[in-house]
């Protein structure tokens, strides 16, 4: 298939996409507005010893309190933001439309990247596949290249616009192979008369070996940093940077001043008045020339932390200063392949806003932006679309024992994204191929227009297939159940639910329609499967297994002076079938030795609500891998929390767990 031209797509791409984003802002008011669900409400609080919470943060009865904290949110960022456009006036959460200061965003730019995972167990390193969410979302954005990753950004762009405030500033980090035609929409977007600047960025400070294909053209070792502003009104707080300086350098650059014993640089008396001149001269702070001209001295500082002398300038956009991606401090990297230095991100946050203003980041990756932001005084909101950026995320801002803050998802509003493909025209289609591999009959559209629905013959059973590109949660198997009620008359023993991804409130919509509904889990490597072969060679061969789960000891609860102690272990972890996560075949079989040998080692993160309200997931203590405070151990957990709470003669003790694939399990129970 001939590559788009994207000389004639610009025009095309420009019209599509603001269509696209004002048919999003007029439905913003409606009453089908997408909503944000709260995950959890995370006060940092990691394992390290016994610990005592008393807690002042009633998030039922004070919505005012949400309002107020950072957010981590999982989902596609364009219904992200829409939600952040629309509000919720139910949860207290405001409109942010025109109340955000400052965006950065680095989009990735690589058609051919590998966007596996590498996971580290007991026993070596495997590498996973991204979720069937991610597949679908990256396969939409390269399926035309260039032209279909601007298609993806514009619309984002325009909904970016919108949040910004009328002195926001907005910084796209972007690379070699789009940046003039990302350039191009951002001055359509933002106006041309509102570009400030392209900052370049020397990402890297030697180039390696070249390969016979860089050979034929020059190493890139730069990005670039599109710098734009919603009004002309917008300032800039100036930076400076410190360039050093060897003592032989020094004697070759700068002056030296005997008394003082200091090199110093000179400059043109400006503006000075005769009488400041004057007052500078006795303070020793005055060069006069040969012909008699007096020059203002600047004297050149010694580092305390390295020793060198040092000159400050004021940041232009040339950015050479800055640590490059392959030198990122040790305590810095947090294992995330695009990850950015911290350094970058505080001039930015420093430049372009103010203690206590609100910061976005629509592509967080390593979460970055949120944990700079959080040290400089800034409130922030950041977002991604892939499950193992959300939990390097929350685990980093954990770490960093930032202020509370909300962790998000879209749920059950998850776009389709899926326009077509060379196998299926569309879901329905999709739908019955797979409920067929189940053993399942496709209704008729005369018999019922959903698509979706079967039945398996002499069972009176349903079964609804859902949606690729959705996580299915409560509302799904809300509808399953009412099914059985309503279609076709009703009278259906169950529904069984066959889904591929999965909302963070499953485990507790399971056990609310357990009576009616059972939700089985398609393996995510069956649309590759499809791909290479005729579904009628996968009969009988497709296996659909069941949730993950996890399993407590019996908690204890001892009442002392100082209120009651709980002692919450976890006791087993059973994964699904590996058949149904996204590996190759040789890290199925890692997985099933550690599933049969070290099942808890599968937990990546796990948390506690000690009083737990039904509605809202309040973490107040946590742990994770890579946290060896207590332990020493990063590849495992701890599997004890001893917590002290104030006293009740009765509370319900909420248990939340993410395995390493970014699968959640909770635990209810009442102590």
């Amino acid at each position: 298939m001939p590559t788009k031209s994207l000389i004639t797509e610009l025009p095309r791409i420009v019209a599509d996409g603001n269509r696209e984003a004002a048919a999003i802002l007029d439905r913003l008011s409606s009453p089908n507005r997408i909503t944000l669900q709260t995950n959890e409400v995370v006060l940092p609080a990691k394992a390290s010893s016994a610990m005592r919470f008393q807690s002042n943060l009633n998030v039922q009865n004070n919505p005012i309190a949400l309002k107020d904290l950072n957010r981590l949110i999982y989902g596609d960022n364009l219904l992200a933001m829409q939600a952040l456009l629309a509000g919720d006036p139910q949860t207290g959460l405001p409109s942010l439309r025109g109340k955000v200061d400052l965006i950065y965003i680095d989009p990735p730019f690589d058609s051919k990247a590998d966007y596996r995972t590498k996971l580290t167990l007991p026993g070596g390193d495997i590498s996973q596949k991204p979720t069937t969410i991610e597949q679908f979302a990256y396969a939409d954005t390269w399926k035309d290249g260039t032209v279909s990753y601007l298609r993806m950004l514009y619309p984002r762009l325009v909904l970016m616009r919108e949040l910004l405030s009328d002195h926001g500033s907005i910084y796209v980090h972007i690379d070699w192979h789009v940046g003039h035609y990302v350039k191009v929409l951002m001055d359509e977007i933002f106006g041309k008369e509102n570009f400030r600047n392209e900052i370049v960025w020397q990402r890297a400070k030697t180039v390696g070996r070249m390969s016979s294909e860089e050979q034929l053209k020059y190493d890139s070792v730069t990005d670039s940093i599109f710098f734009y502003v919603k009004s002309d009104t917008t300032k800039i707080n100036k930076q400076r940077k410190k360039i050093f300086y060897t003592e032989e350098q020094a004697r070759k650059v700068f002056n030296y001043d005997e008394e003082r014993e200091c090199y110093f640089k000179h400059a043109p008396r400006g503006n000075y008045s005769d009488e400041s001149i004057r007052q500078f001269d006795v303070e020793g702070r005055i060069y006069w020339t040969k012909t008699g001209t007096p020059r203002i001295k600047t004297f050149i500082r010694r580092d305390q932390t390295n020793g060198m002398l040092y000159d400050e300038q004021e940041v232009a956009n040339l950015w050479t200063d800055l640590s490059d991606m392959m030198h990122i401090s040790a305590e810095e990297k947090v294992g995330y392949s695009t990850q950015k230095p911290a350094d970058i991100l505080e001039r930015i946050i420093k430049a372009s806003s103010n203690e206590g203003d609100l910061v976005c980041d629509f592509f967080g990756g390593s979460g970055t932006t949120a944990a700079v932001a959080e040290r400089l005084g800034r409130r922030w909101i950041t977002s991604d679309i892939g499950k193992p950026a959300t939990l390097v995320m929350r685990k980093r801002l954990i770490d960093q024992e930032v202020k509370p803050f909300l962790y998000q998802a879209i749920g059950d509003y998850q776009k389709e994204m899926m326009h077509g493909t060379r196998l299926f025209k569309n879901i329905g289609e999709l739908s019955q191929v797979v409920m067929q591999l189940y053993g399942a009959i496709p209704f008729t559209t005369d018999q019922v227009l959903d698509r979706n629905f079967g039945f398996i013959k002499d069972e009176r059973t349903l079964v609804y297939v859902d949606s690729p590109n959705k996580l299915t949660g409560r509302a799904t198997l809300r509808r399953a159940s009412e099914a059985t009620q309503s279609l076709l008359g009703g009278g259906w023993k169950r529904c069984v639910v066959l889904a591929w991804n999965f909302s963070f409130d499953i485990s507790a919509a399971i056990e609310e329609y357990k009576q009616t509904v059972e939700v089985l889990v398609i393996p995510p490597d069956l649309l590759d499967k499809l791909k290479k072969q005729d579904p009628k060679h996968l009969y009988g061969k497709v296996r659909f297994s069941g949730l993950q789960y996890l399993a407590l000891h019996p908690i204890e609860k001892h009442t002392t002076a100082d209120g009651d102690v709980l002692t919450i272990r976890l006791k087993d972890y059973v994964q699904l079938s590996p058949e149904s996560i996204p590996l190759d075949e040789k890290d199925r079989e890692a997985v099933r030795r550690v599933m049969a040998e070290d099942p808890l080692a599968l937990i990546e993160y796990w948390s506690i609500d000690p009083d737990y309200d039904g509605t809202t997931f309040r973490s107040l203590w946590q742990d994770y891998r890579e946290n060896t405070a207590m332990d020493h151990d990063p590849l495992h957990c701890v599997y004890r929390a001893d917590l002290t709470v104030p006293h009740r003669e009765s509370r319900t003790v909420c248990v939340k767990a993410v395995d390493v694939f970014g699968f959640e399990s909770v635990v209810v129970e009442r102590v």
